[in-house]
């Protein structure tokens, strides 16, 4: 797997924060779509249905659906999973790892684990390992 950075817009990113900031004490999921140039454009939030929320993601079916619908019309394909650790570091979780699918997509993962500062990290995730892909912020 290659070591590539990835770039994301400053505007997606604070997007992504703010989601993470409103919801404190349960991971919050969603997908990112990316237009035809491969650049992530836009942020569809999906409802974490899981039964531990604090500790744990499942993005709700019905709205995944939805949401890989609205990423089909829009000309866009998915670019990334991402979803946030309320009180854990920004790496994924063993069950991150077991239960991860699309493994072409990145995995953004946002923690607010560390004293109020929000820390976002990117990962390729294949069988039964993540490797972190370097985030690059630019504006867009």
């Amino acid at each position: 797997m290659n070591h590539k950075e990835i770039s994301l817009p400053r505007k997606l990113t604070n997007q992504l924060l703010h989601l993470a900031q409103l919801s404190p004490d349960t991971e919050v999921c969603g997908l990112i779509g990316a237009d035809s140039t491969g650049m992530p454009v836009c942020c569809y939030p999906v409802d974490n249905s899981a039964a531990t929320p604090a500790t744990r993601f499942l993005l709700d079916a019905s709205q995944q659906i939805e949401a890989m619908r609205q990423i089909r019309e829009k000309g866009e394909t998915l670019f990334a999973i991402y979803h946030s650790h309320p009180h854990t570091p920004a790496q994924p979780s063993v069950i991150d790892i077991q239960e991860a699918s699309y493994p072409d997509a990145l995995h953004l993962i946002i923690s607010l684990n560390t004293k109020g500062v929000l820390e976002m990290r990117g990962f390729k995730i294949a069988g039964d390992s993540a490797e972190e892909v370097e985030l690059n912020l630019i504006e867009a």
